[in-house]
């Protein structure tokens, strides 16, 4: 599969992750609650590979070590399959709600209030 973000549209991965619960039947165990989980779960193993790293050792593995960066690479995909398998089953459209909270973020977070600062909005 020759696919990168350039050429391939949301509705295509998400046939894919479709197409894969449909073969092995996974549909009827995907309960919201299972997938909630799944998200939590997948979201801990991605954070696993950068526990008590500093930002400079997680820098220097992903560009050394490639077995490392493979590693992330899949926990993050993960991370992304079982948000996409939640969103199937919720039949919800993707682009629009994120569309939709990043619009929201940008309301609550100013430029000009909040720009180079960690600050919550309630804090701006």
């Amino acid at each position: 599969m020759n696919a990168n973000d350039k050429t391939t549209t949301i509705e295509e991965v998400r046939k894919l992750t479709r197409k894969l619960v449909a073969e092995r039947d996974w549909d009827r165990l995907h309960t919201l609650k299972d997938l909630g989980m799944d998200i939590s779960v997948e979201s801990s193993e991605l954070l696993e590979l950068f526990l008590w790293k500093t930002e400079e050792e997680i820098r220097e593995k992903l560009t050394h070590d490639t077995s490392y960066k493979k590693h992330v690479e899949e926990e993050l995909s993960d991370v992304f399959i079982s948000a996409m398998l939640m969103a199937n089953k919720l039949n919800l459209d993707i682009a629009t709600i994120v569309k939709s909270k990043i619009e929201e973020i940008a309301q609550k977070y100013p430029v000009e209030k909040c720009k180079g600062k960690n600050l919550k909005y309630t804090e701006l």
